[in-house]
């Protein structure tokens, strides 16, 4: 009976052990996430005898259960989320920005410019108190306003719920991430935008009302890749991991048709032709953590200025940043 016993439990432990050949990476749907499809369709790290696995992750509930539980190795995951892990320490390090615009207001109305513009008005809005949300929030209240009061929010799960709610005619105007903005286009007929009447039209680019606004660069570090657990004697790994990942992004950018062709294989949810156009509108730029740590401080120092809670409470310290050796 102990033989059986003791038998079950090293079976238990080889399923739970680490395969030491496979690196598994999480991410979300959105655009951080799309250069790892052409990593894994090119073996990326196939020097170092190592295949690359996506795990997706849907909503940022399930982002952190991946953390808290899962075997990952890197995870792409919204800048604010790194901090507020890191915070709360998870043992992460933030590896690069590689997302620096994606968001944008889509609308019936043509003639709305500014974010105040839409005060008083019905706006769907993916992913209540993350990125989105928190962008929208400080971009109203330096615009004087009150997020709560001065707006109709109705909050939903993820861009593409409130891409659907716009199709469906549920709501007038949404703030969208690409490259939900472009399928919401291409399905409701909007593009090409020079026909007679658009249903939807791009409205408000959050990134230049951030630069307008706060008297900066129009950009957001917005999104990034991450690694979990101790970098220690992992440093070929990483460098390998970040020096492929921007390759294949600038595949990306340049490659429109067949990156959106590649994607949409593991990403069913999203649309062929919408991804493709969306990709020269994102501002795409894979720069090392360390290197960023005066626009990511300059972000963070907003965020804590407004609410604390959502970087974990304080300033997260420069030792969240890795730096390549």
């Amino acid at each position: 009976m102990k033989k059986i016993v003791l038998l079950g439990f090293v079976f238990l432990l080889s399923l739970c052990a680490k395969d030491e050949n496979k690196i598994v990476v999480a991410g979300p749907f959105a655009t951080v996430s799309h250069p790892i499809m052409h990593m894994i369709q090119r073996d990326a790290l196939k020097e170092l005898n190592k295949k690359i696995e996506f795990k997706l992750w849907k909503n940022p509930d399930e982002l952190r259960a991946i953390v808290l539980n899962s075997n990952v190795d890197f995870i792409a995951l919204p800048i604010n989320v790194a901090s507020n892990l890191y915070n709360k320490g998870v043992d992460l390090k933030l590896l690069n920005v590689s997302i620096w615009g994606i968001l944008g207001m889509i609308s019936r109305d043509p003639s709305l410019k500014t974010l105040k513009d839409f005060k008083g008005k019905k706006i769907a809005l993916p992913f209540r108190a993350d990125m989105p949300d928190i962008i929208f929030q400080e971009l109203a209240k330096k615009h004087g306003l009150d997020p709560k009061k001065d707006f109709k929010i109705q909050y939903v799960t993820n861009p593409i719920d409130a891409m659907q709610m716009l199709i469906l005619r549920r709501v007038d105007h949404a703030l969208l991430a690409e490259p939900a903005i472009s399928i919401a286009l291409r399905k409701t007929g909007s593009f090409p935008m020079n026909i007679v009447a658009p249903d939807l039209y791009r409205s408000v680019d959050l990134q230049e009302e951030w630069g307008t606004l706060f008297k900066t660069e129009a950009k957001i570090p917005q999104a990034g890749i991450a690694y979990l657990g101790n970098t220690k004697g992992k440093e070929k790994l990483i460098n390998k991991f970040l020096e492929e990942y921007e390759t294949s992004l600038k595949w990306y950018q340049q490659n429109p048709k067949e990156a959106a062709k590649l994607v949409v294989k593991t990403l069913p949810m999203l649309e062929e032709k919408g991804l493709a156009d969306s990709i020269k509108y994102v501002k795409l730029k894979s720069i090392n953590a360390y290197e960023a740590k005066e626009d990511l401080a300059f972000f963070f120092t907003v965020l804590q200025n407004s609410d604390p809670k959502l970087i974990g409470g304080k300033l997260p310290n420069e030792s969240l940043y890795y730096q390549s050796k």
